[in-house]
C-alpha cells in the first residue's frame, strides 16, 4: 500500500515566525504541502524558494500569478504538470487563484490543487467553479485533492460547493473539532482537503505545538491517503 501525506497549510505570508513555519513543515513529513499566503511582494521568488528549500521540499507550482498559494513536494514525487491558475479578479478584492500540479507517487498518478478564497461568499462560489472547469479541461482524469483556507465555515455554500470536488477528508477520518484558525484559540474549521472518491482518507488531523502557535494564525491540517 502506498500512503500519500498531504498538508495544507495557511503561513500568513510569512508575517509571524518564519522559522517556526520552517520547523512546522518538517515536523509533519508531507510527501505534498499546500501552502496558502505566500510571500507575494518584495523578493517574492526568492522568498519562495526559500520556503520550500528549508522544509526540505522543492517547489512545484505556484507564487503571485495564483494567488500567492504553493505546492511543495519531496524529490520522492514527481512532477508530471504544474499549473499557475489566475482566478478571474473583483473590483477592491484581493487578487485570487490556484497552485496546481499532476504528481506521480510510487507509479500512482494524482492532482492537487491549493487555493486561498475570498472573505465573501459571491467570489468563493465563482472562484470554485473556474477551479472544476480548468481541472476538467487539464488534469487528464487525475483524481483530485483540493485543499486550503476557504475562509468559509462547513454549513456554507463555498463548503458544499468545495465538496463536489470530492470527500471532505477531516468530517471522514479526522478526530476532534477540526478548528485550524485561530492558531492561539482555534473556534473555526476554515480549512480543509477534499479528495476525490479514488483517494481513500485513512487518518486526518490538525496540528497543533508551540511552534504551530508561534508560525502563523493558522494551524496545519494533515491528511494520509491510500493510493
Amino acid at each position: 500500500m502506498t500512503t500519500l501525506r498531504i498538508v495544507s497549510y495557511n503561513i500568513r505570508s510569512l508575517r509571524d515566525d518564519p522559522d517556526a513555519v520552517t520547523r512546522v513543515l518538517r515536523s509533519v513529513h508531507p510527501d505534498v504541502a499546500l501552502i496558502q499566503e505566500a510571500p507575494r511582494f518584495l523578493r517574492w521568488r526568492t522568498r519562495c524558494a526559500a520556503v520550500a528549500r528549508r522544509a526540505g521540499l522543492v517547489w512545484v507550482s505556484g507564487g503571485r500569478v495564483a494567488g500567492a498559494n504553493l505546492v511543495l513536494s519531496t524529490l520522492a514525487v514527481r512532477t508530471v504538470a504544474r499549473f499557475e491558475i489566475p482566478f478571474s479578479d473583483r473590483p477592491k478584492l484581493h487578487h485570487r487563484g490556484a497552485a496546481a500540479a499532476v504528481l506521480e507517487l510510487a507509479g500512482h498518478r494524482f492532482a492537487v490543487a491549493g487555493t486561498h478564497l475570498d472573505l465573501i461568499e459571491e467570489p468563493r462560489l465563482a472562484h470554485l467553479d473556474e477551479l472544476a472547469s480548468f481541472a476538467r479541461l487539464s488534469f487528464d482524469g487525475a483524481p483530485l485533492v483540493l485543499g486550503g483556507d476557504l475562509n468559509a465555515l462547513p454549513d456554507s455554500d463555498t463548503w458544499r460547493r468545495a465538496a463536489e470536488f470530492g470527500v471532505d477528508a477531516f468530517a471522514a477520518v479526522g478526530t476532534g473539532d477540526g478548528f485550524t484558525y485561530s492558531a492561539t484559540a482555534p473556534v473555526r474549521r476554515i480549512d480543509a482537503l477534499f479528495a476525490d472518491p479514488r483517494l481513500r482518507p485513512v487518518r486526518a488531523e490538525v496540528i497543533d505545538s508551540a511552534e504551530v502557535r508561534a508560525a502563523s494564525d493558522h494551524r496545519p491540517l494533515v491528511v494520509e491517503f491510500e493510493l
